[in-house]
């Protein structure tokens, strides 16, 4: 009986899931042999987490149970802590001590928020990198109500003004006053070190989001960090000392620290070096997708952290490792357009247009379009029908977002 060939999915978000389907759709477009290759997710939660829609007040759309969307098309999945990879033995362990080996890697394990060891962060900060961390938020917002009023539990500080940061603190001034009542204040201040807020977004989007802050009610304060937080106060940089009980910090992602095991030199966010295949560089029998690999999008701009990079990368990465495991073709990736739309809460959205971030749309029609990405557009079928997976597996870019008429 010939040997089953074992494929590793590690990572369940955007680029690993659909690193998954598209291999099953690769196998089954080249008519592979049933029992001819297994394909296995492995990740620390059996679901699929819209991870981008975290800073939302309503998230129980956002976790997939993975049995939904990969037993339709075949695909198993563990449920465990990946703790060490071994690329020489071509292995992967667990935290519960399971040594799995491989044919093929598909490293997928994305990228979390950068947190400092400053005083009292871990204690009472909070984060909305993970669906958990941000019901964690939610529960603590809730909670606000057992104490005596004050201005520290009106009173919210979001530590990074990047896009997170920004969306972020756009929606705390309704979560705030939904849990304290209409007679509350709510105060959210944005803090961050660079000289501008939404310093990425570029010199034509800015006026809309600081006109958008404002509206929003939120305080911003640039050029200042954080030292120290307590269950409720901050301590910026400048020696201020700020009464807040809600401390949400989004300051900065990191790819998953185990791009370090691979033994080749990463970029400055800890990402793995891949070729236009999404194969790693110098490590044989390894693709990388999503938050946790540098891929080139043209000749001039790298891969951002984000779901518009990571879906397209794991589509690709599923269909070249059944490529590179089967001898047959595989295909480059590259992606020759960029857009970003940021959501600012009750103001609305700005859409932009290219890398450097031309605003196209505002307000309540750039809204529609946040909508419709967060709500549809990166969503897998949630049929089960085994047709739909694979078909939305294809590796074919889409289209831009659409934006007024």
């Amino acid at each position: 009986m010939p040997r089953t060939s074992r494929v590793l999915v590690l990572g369940s978000g955007f680029a690993g899931l659909w690193a998954a389907l598209g291999a099953a759709r690769r196998l089954d477009k080249l008519g592979a042999s049933q029992g001819a290759v297994d394909i296995t997710v492995v990740t620390s939660q059996p679901f699929h987490d819209i991870r981008v829609r975290n800073y939302e007040a309503d998230l129980s759309a956002c976790r997939i149970p993975l049995q939904d969307l990969l037993d339709p098309v075949g695909i198993g999945y563990i449920t465990a802590e990946v703790t060490g990879i071994d690329p020489a033995e071509a292995t992967v362990s667990t935290a519960d001590g399971t040594t799995l080996s491989y044919d093929r890697l598909v490293f997928a394990l994305g990228s979390r928020v950068a947190k400092p060891g400053l005083p009292g962060l871990a204690e009472f900060g909070y984060d909305v990198d993970t669906y958990d961390g941000a019901m964690r938020l939610q529960a603590h917002i809730r909670g606000l109500t057992d104490r005596a009023p004050d201005p520290a539990s009106a009173t919210a500080v979001v530590v990074g003004a990047g896009l997170t940061g920004i969306e972020t603190a756009s929606e705390l001034p309704r979560m705030l006053s939904h849990a304290l009542g209409p007679e509350a204040t709510p105060r959210v201040i944005l803090v961050d070190h660079n000289p501008h807020i939404g310093s990425d977004m570029g010199e034509s989007a800015r006026p809309v989001i600081e006109d958008a802050l404002a509206a929003n009610h939120v305080d911003t304060l640039t050029r200042v960090g954080v030292t120290a937080v307590d269950e409720r106060s901050v301590t910026l940089s400048s020696g201020e000392v700020v009464p807040a009980a809600t401390v949400v910090w989004c300051a900065g992602m990191r790819a998953n620290p185990l791009t370090a095991q691979f033994g080749v030199e990463c970029d400055r966010l800890g990402r793995l070096p891949v070729d236009d295949y999404l194969r790693v560089k110098g490590v044989e029998g390894v693709f990388a997708a999503g938050d946790v690999a540098a891929a080139r999008m043209d000749d001039d701009h790298m891969s951002v952290m984000s779901c518009q990079h990571g879906r397209p990368m794991g589509r690709y990465a599923g269909y070249n490792v059944i490529g590179d495991l089967l001898g047959a073709p595989m295909l480059s990736l590259r992606i020759p357009w960029y857009v970003t739309v940021l959501d600012l809460g009750p103001a609305g959205a700005v859409y932009t247009e290219g890398w450097d971030r031309k605003v196209v749309s505002t307000g309540a029609e750039a809204k529609a379009t946040k909508q419709e990405i967060n709500g549809e557009r990166i969503y897998p079928p949630l049929t089960g029908d085994r047709t739909a997976l694979l078909a939305a597996a294809a590796p074919a870019l889409q289209a831009a977002p659409t934006y007024g008429d």
